[in-house]
């Protein structure tokens, strides 16, 4: 099975981004690609920048008023995309409108139609000063199996893809627009730091959980941000299959998925090996975290 990753940059022009998905999927397709997922808020783009949680007042609304595009599930712009999917699974991010709530969403479909909807759980920098957040983890099932999806900062916890791993996920779709560190900023995105983290991260909950992990990202710059691309396929046992590096481009890796996991849970089988009795506290309400003031980097 052909599974593919997209690294590029995706802003409010919506007509660029069909543009953009029709060419990628239209060589997708001739090379009998599966499934290609593309960066978290490719319809309509990302915020602009990212602030503090404790953001109030001005700040709130001036995000607000440059955010993107509010997309319903029923909506043309989706109707667009599916038609442009076919019969490959296409995964998809964008702001979605559900009434009174703003969500960051991703969306599995294909040209019959939407297979699974993600709502973002956690949100990072004030992130909830644009959106509701959401509250659960699911797989579902698709033409390429059953399947499991996440956005951005969701990747950082590691009960987010076990969640999704426990409810039968073959393959974990991550999507993001994960942008260079801040702070301490490294003039080349090959040595920043927290690109390392997103690498990590990816190899890590593939190998902890044993599946395919397919992960895509924004690219280039928009608003304050500069993204670092990296999107990657990653095996089982946390080797990185395929990956574009820090560049717009898209990972593609050739992977017998069932195979891939009967060798890599053959012997140590770590779904089958928890010992969720012990757990106790790991999956209480915050547990014995200890809250700290986080200072503000608006």
């Amino acid at each position: 099975m052909r599974l593919a990753a997209v690294a590029d940059n995706f802003g409010r022009d919506l007509d660029a981004t069909y543009a953009r998905m029709a060419a990628i999927l239209e060589t997708a397709r001739g090379e009998g690609t599966a499934l290609v997922a593309f960066p978290e808020a490719c319809l309509g783009g990302y915020l602009s920048s990212l602030g503090s949680a404790e953001d109030r007042g001005t700040a709130s609304s001036r995000r607000t008023r440059s955010g993107p595009p509010a997309l319903r599930l029923d909506g043309p712009e989706l109707r667009r995309v599916a038609r442009l999917a076919g019969d490959v699974v296409v995964v998809v991010g964008f702001c979605e409108d559900a009434g009174d709530d703003r969500y960051n969403t991703a969306v599995a479909l294909t040209g019959d139609g939407i297979l699974g909807v993600h709502r973002k759980v956690h949100q990072p920098l004030g992130e909830n000063l644009s959106y509701a957040a959401g509250s659960v983890f699911e797989a579902f099932d698709s033409p390429v199996g059953r399947m499991g999806m996440q956005i951005c900062y969701d990747k950082a916890f590691p009960e987010a893809a076990r969640a999704a791993a426990l409810d039968g996920a073959r393959i974990v779709v991550s999507i993001s627009a994960w942008p260079g560190s801040r702070t301490a900023a490294a003039a080349d995105l090959a040595q920043d730091r927290w690109r390392r983290r997103f690498d990590l991260y990816d190899q890590a909950r593939a190998l902890e959980n044993q599946v395919v992990w397919v992960a895509a990202n924004q690219a280039g710059e928009f608003g304050s941000l500069r993204f670092v691309g990296n999107a990657k396929v990653v095996g089982p046992g946390g080797e990185v299959l395929a990956s574009t590096g820090t560049e717009a481009g898209v990972a593609v890796a050739d992977v017998d998925v069932e195979q891939e996991l009967a060798l890599a849970r053959r012997a140590m089988f770590n779904l089958r090996d928890r010992r969720p009795d012990v757990y106790g506290a790991v999956v209480e309400p915050n547990g014995h975290a200890v809250r700290e003031e986080a200072p503000s980097l608006a």
